[in-house]
């Protein structure tokens, strides 16, 4: 850490979500002073409000960039271009992207918020293993059925306390300017061999269930989410899930010195913790 960070602040923007909180506590644990950004939190930030981007920036130091629902959606790049403009302008110095592995309309988004100049570290995540825990997909473990459209194509899971360990180091230590991360775990997965992972950790059957893409953007439809950005997100599981993010990285063993978690060692923690139980 360098030596004056603990006087420096770093607004984390959408700090009530699965990553957002995780980096929050633990820039906290070190001693940072930590701005964190949210619809409903004390300091207000909403991605679909402008306006609150700049009351929120205004003497950070640094910043998270967690962008809401995701950085290939449909109006990203200018979203990071004017969050970018603005955080020059109030005179932040440090940004960390979190951005999606094999999505080439993400990588359009970081390059627009490259255009701010300031000093950037990007760090692109693989599907994170806490998407069975946390959200609608957390459904799965409790109905004994995990829905959706990715066949038998495997995926290198990511522990989403490895990438903010990873995020923390990006913000608070020298060596991540100009660099992109790329984070995996430790091996590949089918949904198939993450619901018997699932069921082994609680011990009840757990089966994946693969759907199509048009059911997949109905099931999210029940839940609410309209129809435009249902079938838009089923769209981006179904190009994600087509093969091509199938490999590995070390990118967590290169920032932080060991290996990543395995998934079966996060269900095992979710298991333990109750959050699984019916």
């Amino acid at each position: 850490m360098t030596e004056n960070l603990k006087q420096e602040t770093v607004l984390v923007t959408s700090a009530t979500g699965k990553t957002g909180r995780r980096v929050a506590e633990r820039l906290a644990a070190r001693g940072v002073n930590v701005r964190a950004g949210s619809r409903k939190g004390e300091v207000l930030f909403d991605w679909e409000d402008e306006s609150t981007w700049g009351p929120a920036l205004r003497g950070a130091d640094a910043a998270y960039v967690a962008y809401f629902p995701d950085l290939a959606a449909p109006g990203a790049p200018e979203a990071m271009r004017s969050f970018g403009r603005q955080a020059a302008g109030h005179g932040v110095r440090r940004l960390v992207l979190l951005s999606g592995r094999g999505e080439p309309e993400a990588v359009v988004a970081e390059g627009a918020l490259r255009e701010s100049g300031l000093d950037m570290t990007v760090v692109r995540a693989s599907f994170f293993a806490q998407n069975f825990s946390e959200g609608v997909m957390s459904e799965g473990p409790l109905t004994g059925e995990i829905p959706f459209p990715a066949g038998e194509t495997a995926e290198p899971f990511i522990d989403a306390d490895d990438l903010a360990d990873v995020v923390v180091a990006a913000l608070t230590e020298d060596g991540h300017i100009g660099l992109v991360h790329e984070l995996t775990g430790p091996r590949l997965l089918t949904f198939a061999e993450v619901a018997a992972e699932i069921g082994r950790a609680t011990g009840r059957d757990v089966r994946y269930v693969p759907v199509s893409g048009e059911a997949y953007a109905e099931m999210l439809q029940q839940y609410g989410l309209p129809a435009p950005d249902a079938e838009w997100l089923a769209g981006l599981f179904g190009m994600l899930l087509d093969g091509h993010n199938a490999s590995l990285t070390n990118g967590v063993r290169q920032v932080l010195g060991r290996v990543p978690k395995d998934f079966a060692d996060f269900a095992r923690r979710t298991a333990d913790s109750g959050a699984w139980n019916a």
